[in-house]
């Protein structure tokens, strides 16, 4: 077996369901084209909330379609939209877990930043509002955290480590970062891993609103008129191997999974640090042994609120140093809203394919500049340019840094 300081980590399949379609294409080809899946919330209490805007999931996604009938009553919209992914990055990696008995050497870790809300929600209404006296059986299955892993475990008999990472809006890059030290350090020869959410419920969409922190148009990342986030849902699932197991079945390389970075700010529980970001880029960077000038693109957390998108760019510059004025940044938020525990997953589709199609995503909706935001965030459109190396930023609430580096397959 490799040593730990050799043993490589590649991706080999990705699915995903987003705002922007059913499908890693569908979202990939949206991003391209700059085109915003925010629109009008649709949602049966509407009337009852402030929140005017979110980017969902299009109502023709039907899970009967794409699951069997009797796993479907055990899933919450979580599940159902991790199952899903799981499906597509299988397929398209080829990977054969019955075979040579890697279903025993295979893990399973999914992020969510709150599990099975949608199901939380139901049963909480039932139970408070219609004064229900008990609760649906299968409420408990549904709304676990750990329940899209578990079901993607069964799904495709795999045996290995699998669990659920819930670090907020960093859940999916946490997730996808322990599925490659698995790897990485011998572990695992394969991991099924991303992130999943579904949090478009009236209780969630209130608490949100009580933060004060959504916009009420669209999201502006880095624009000197944003004024906060936009809420979205969907799910990213990959399949990620060691090198020598993907070269060894002859599997088509997506991208190298090459290096990453973890921090905590231990600081604030809201107010994010510079500092913090910074370190954990670093430390992607050195991983992969990436000096900052073999980075061409940054995919940004870009959350569009007044605070991140400030203290971002200076991370950036704090990592990067003069190197950061020749980076391409965008935040693909502005397109496909904030999934929170299932962004960076969302993203990685969005990293992916600008290495692969050497085409950088846009940000959207950046019409103004802010001269504290003083990066190249490619406004609008897309850009095609040599894409060598990227990185992924995912911050969280709590102050928690989750950072993946990537590298053309090669």
């Amino acid at each position: 077996m490799p040593t730990v300081s050799t043993r490589r980590v590649v991706i080999t399949g990705m699915g995903a369901i987003s705002p922007l379609g059913v499908g890693a294409a569908a979202l990939w080809q949206g991003l391209r084209e700059g085109r915003s899946a925010i629109g009008p919330l649709q949602h049966p209490d509407a009337g009852r909330l402030r929140v005017k805007v979110a980017a969902q999931v299009p109502a023709s996604f039907d899970p009967a379609a794409h699951i069997d009938e009797r796993t479907l009553p055990l899933l919450d919209r979580t599940s159902e939209f991790a199952l899903h992914a799981a499906r597509e990055a299988v397929a398209q990696s080829g990977v054969d877990f019955a075979g040579d008995g890697l279903g025993a050497r295979t893990a399973v870790i999914v992020g969510t930043g709150v599990g099975g809300e949608t199901t939380q929600d139901e049963q909480s209404r039932r139970l408070y509002g219609e004064n229900a006296q008990r609760a649906h059986p299968l409420t408990i299955v549904r709304l676990m955290t750990n329940a899209s892993a578990s079901q993607i475990s069964i799904a495709y008999s795999l045996h290995g480590p699998t669990y659920a990472v819930a670090s907020a809006c960093a859940s999916a890059n946490h997730a996808i970062i322990q599925a490659a030290q698995l790897i990485r350090y011998g572990l695992a020869d394969a991991a099924v891993t991303g992130g999943t959410e579904a949090c478009l419920t009236y209780g969630a969409l209130k608490a949100w609103e009580a933060m004060r922190v959504l916009a009420d148009d669209t999201c502006r990342p880095f624009s000197a008129n944003r004024h906060g986030l936009v809420l979205g849902e969907g799910a990213g699932i990959f399949v990620l191997e060691s090198l020598e197991h993907a070269q060894a079945r002859g599997a088509t390389i997506l991208a190298e999974l090459a290096g990453t970075g973890m921090s905590a700010d231990a600081s604030d529980i809201v107010m994010p640090s510079a500092e913090g970001a910074a370190a954990a880029m670093r430390q992607a960077l050195d991983e992969a042994e990436l000096n900052p000038g073999d980075v061409d693109y940054i995919n940004a957390h870009g959350t569009g609120t007044p605070a991140n998108d400030v203290t971002e760019t200076r991370a950036i510059r704090l990592a990067f140093g003069a190197q950061a004025d020749r980076l391409a940044v965008s935040s693909t938020k502005s397109m496909h809203g904030h999934a929170l525990g299932a962004s960076g997953a969302l993203e990685l589709v969005a990293a992916i394919g600008a290495l692969r199609d050497s085409v950088v995503p846009p940000t959207a909706n950046l019409d103004q500049v802010d001269p504290a935001c003083d990066l190249d965030y490619v406004p609008n459109v897309a850009r095609e340019m040599p894409v060598r190396a990227v990185l992924s930023n995912s911050f969280a609430f709590g102050g928690l840094n989750a950072v993946l580096a990537l590298k053309r397959a090669s």
